[in-house]
C-alpha cells in the first residue's frame, strides 16, 4: 500500500469510528454567524480588553488548515480560503466527546465552532471554543499548508484545491468577477441592453475559426457550438435594439497556448449609428476606467514592464505600423511581391497566390504585434481578412476595422459593420471560394443573415473584447489557464490524481499534459 493509500485509509477508518460514536461525518445543514474573513474584517483591530468588554459569542465555520496540541490545550486554524481564525480549545471547556473529536481532526476537515472571541497572550485573535461540530470529513489528504500545489498542472486540474491553498489564485478569480461587473455596469449605464443569443447554431459565423460539432437527436440535425454571437446580435439591430451586448462563452476547435483556450469568454456589443472611430474613443474610456477602478492608478505592471493607460492611446494603420513599429522600410508594404520577399527572408513561406491583404496581416503578426506593449489601436485591416467590416472610403483594399493591442496581446477587435446585403452576400461567396480552396476557417454563407440585412440594418459599430486576456493583463497572470477556473486539459492516464503532500501529483508520468501551441494567432478570443 502506498503512502497516499495509507493516508486515505486512515481517514476512512476515522470516519467509521465517528459513525460508531454517533457523530455524523456529513450533517445536512449548518447555522453560523460569521466566516473567518468576516470575523477578521469586523473585529480584527480590537485589542484584548475591547474584545473582553464586548463579550462576543460567535459561531464560525471553516476548514481545518493546522492543528497543534499542548497537553490540555489545542489550537486549530480555521480557514475560509481567504483568512484564518484560530480556535483556542481547552479540555475543561468542552465535553469529553468534543475533546475527542478535536483530537481526531485532520487537515481539510470542515467544522463549525462556537465560543467567545478573544486574544491570546501572544496577541492572536482567537475563538475560545465552547462547542465544535464536524461538517464534512475530508477523506483525502489536503495539500501541505506552506507549499500548496507546486505542480502547475495540478493547479489547473484540481482548481478546488488550488483555491483552497492559494490566496493568490483565489484573488485572481475574485478580481475577474470585479472586472466583469465593471464592464457590465459601464455598458448598462450607457443604455446598452444585455441579451442572450444561441450557443448551438445551424451555421457557425461571426469569426474565422473551426467550430465544434454536435448533434440534436430529436431533430436529427448537426449543430455547431458558437464561435461568436456577432451575426445574432446584429440581427437585433435590425429589430430595433440599437445598443446591445452579451458576455458570452465561445468555442473554437483550435490549438491551445498561453493566450488561447478552446472555450473562452468574450464581451461583444453593437451600437447603432456609431462607427469604428467612435468605438476607439469608447474603448479607451472603458478600459482606462477599468484600470483606474482596479488599481487606483493609470498604470499597471505587466511582465517586468509598466504599462501606462493615460489617454489618448496610440493609433496607426496596419501598413504604417510595419515601418513605425516594425522598423521596416515603408516600401515593403506597397506590394504583394515586397511583402512576400520580406516574409521569406524571415523564414515564413506562403503560396505565391496569397493575397496582398493576407501577406500584410501575416507580416504584421511577425514583426509588429509582439512589440505592442502600450495600448495601441491598429486600424484599416485588409478586406480579405475582414468579411464583415465596411470597406474604407479612401482605399477599398482595406476596411474600417481596428484591433486593440496591449502587452503584446490582441485585446479587442472592432468594425464599422457592413450593412449592405448585396456586398455582404458577395463577401460570403468569396469566403465560400476560400473554403473550397482549403481554408476550413472561412465563413459559411448565412442566407438568413443576408435576408435580415435586406430589411435594413442601421449604420453601426461593433466590438468584441476578450475577457480572459483582459483578466490576464489586469492581474499580471502569465497564462490564460491562470484566469480560467477549469481550462481544457488532456485527460489523465492515471486513475488516481490525488495530491499527496503538496509537492504535486502521484503516479502521473503517463498523464502529463502536452500543451499544443496554436499554429496561428487569428481573432481567437476576440471578435468584432
Amino acid at each position: 500500500m502506498s503512502e497516499l493509500e495509507q493516508q486515505i485509509q486512515n481517514r476512512r477508518d476515522k470516519r467509521d469510528e465517528l459513525a460508531q460514536r454517533g457523530v455524523e461525518a456529513f450533517p445536512r445543514r449548518c447555522a453560523y454567524d460569521l466566516e473567518p474573513r468576516q470575523v477578521i474584517e469586523a473585529y480584527g483591530e480590537l485589542d484584548a480588553a475591547e474584545l473582553e468588554e464586548k463579550g462576543l459569542k460567535l459561531r464560525v465555520p471553516g476548514r481545518v488548515r493546522a492543528r497543534r496540541e499542548h497537553g490540555k490545550l489545542a489550537f486549530v486554524d480555521l480557514a475560509d480560503g481567504e483568512h484564518k481564525l484560530q480556535l483556542f480549545c481547552r479540555k475543561n471547556r468542552v465535553t469529553e466527546d468534543e475533546w475527542w473529536l478535536i483530537q481526531q481532526l485532520d487537515l481539510g476537515d470542515l467544522v463549525v465552532a462556537s465560543g467567545e472571541l478573544m486574544r491570546t497572550r501572544a496577541g492572536e485573535i482567537s475563538l475560545m471554543v465552547d462547542e465544535v461540530q464536524l461538517l464534512a470529513k475530508c477523506l483525502r489528504p489536503w495539500p501541505e499548508k506552506w507549499h500548496g500545489l507546486s505542480d502547475v498542472e495540478a493547479r489547473y486540474r484540481q482548481r478546488y484545491l488550488d483555491l483552497g491553498v492559494s490566496p493568490q489564485s483565489r484573488s485572481v478569480f475574485v478580481e475577474r468577477a470585479r472586472i466583469v461587473r465593471y464592464l457590465r455596469s459601464f455598458l448598462d449605464s450607457r443604455d446598452f441592453v444585455e441579451v442572450e443569443t444561441p450557443m448551438m447554431q445551424a451555421l457557425p459565423g461571426g469569426a474565422s475559426a473551426r467550430p465544434f460539432v454536435t448533434h440534436h437527436n430529436a431533430l436529427d440535425l448537426d449543430l455547431y457550438l458558437r464561435i461568436a454571437p456577432e451575426l445574432y446580435l446584429k440581427r437585433l439591430l435590425v429589430g430595433g435594439l440599437h445598443r446591445v451586448y452579451e458576455i458570452n462563452r465561445n468555442f473554437r476547435n483550435e490549438g491551445i497556448s498561453t493566450f488561447h483556450n478552446p472555450e473562452f469568454t468574450m464581451l461583444e456589443f453593437y451600437w447603432a449609428y456609431s462607427d469604428y472611430e467612435q468605438l476607439m474613443d469608447f474603448t479607451e474610456e472603458m478600459v482606462a476606467g477599468l484600470v483606474a477602478e482596479l488599481h487606483s492608478s493609470s498604470s499597471l505592471d505587466w511582465r517586468e514592464e509598466t504599462i501606462e493607460f493615460e489617454r489618448p492611446w496610440r493609433r496607426m494603420t496596419m501598413r504604417d505600423s510595419l515601418s513605425e513599429v516594425g522598423e521596416l522600410a515603408p516600401e515593403v508594404a506597397e506590394s504583394s511581391s515586397s511583402l512576400q520577399a520580406e516574409l521569406e527572408r524571415r523564414g515564413v513561406e506562403l503560396p505565391a497566390d496569397t493575397s496582398y491583404g493576407s501577406l500584410l496581416a501575416q507580416l504584421f503578426e511577425e514583426v509588429v504585434e509582439p512589440r505592442l506593449q502600450s495600448p495601441t489601436f491598429i486600424y484599416d485591416y485588409p478586406i480579405e481578412i475582414s468579411p464583415l467590416a465596411k470597406a474604407s472610403a479612401t482605399d477599398e483594399r482595406f476596411t474600417e476595422r481596428f484591433e486593440l493591442f496591449i502587452g503584446g496581446m490582441e485585446i479587442a477587435n472592432a468594425f464599422t459593420e457592413l450593412n449592405d446585403p448585396d456586398v455582404q452576400a458577395e463577401r460570403f461567396h468569396a469566403q465560400l471560394a476560400a473554403r473550397e480552396s482549403g481554408d476550413d476557417e472561412a465563413h459559411r454563407f448565412d442566407a438568413d443573415y443576408v435576408r435580415a440585412l435586406e430589411y435594413g440594418m442601421p449604420p453601426a459599430g461593433g466590438l468584441g473584447l476578450g475577457i480572459d486576456r483582459l483578466v490576464m493583463l489586469m492581474t499580471g497572470s502569465a497564462s490564460i489557464r491562470d484566469v480560467i477556473l477549469f481550462p481544457l486539459l488532456r485527460p489523465r492516464v492515471s486513475s488516481d490524481d490525488a495530491p499527496s503532500d503538496g509537492s504535486g501529483l502521484e503516479d502521473e508520468s503517463e498523464g502529463t499534459v502536452q500543451v499544443e501551441e496554436s499554429s496561428s494567432d487569428d481573432d481567437r478570443g476576440v471578435s468584432g
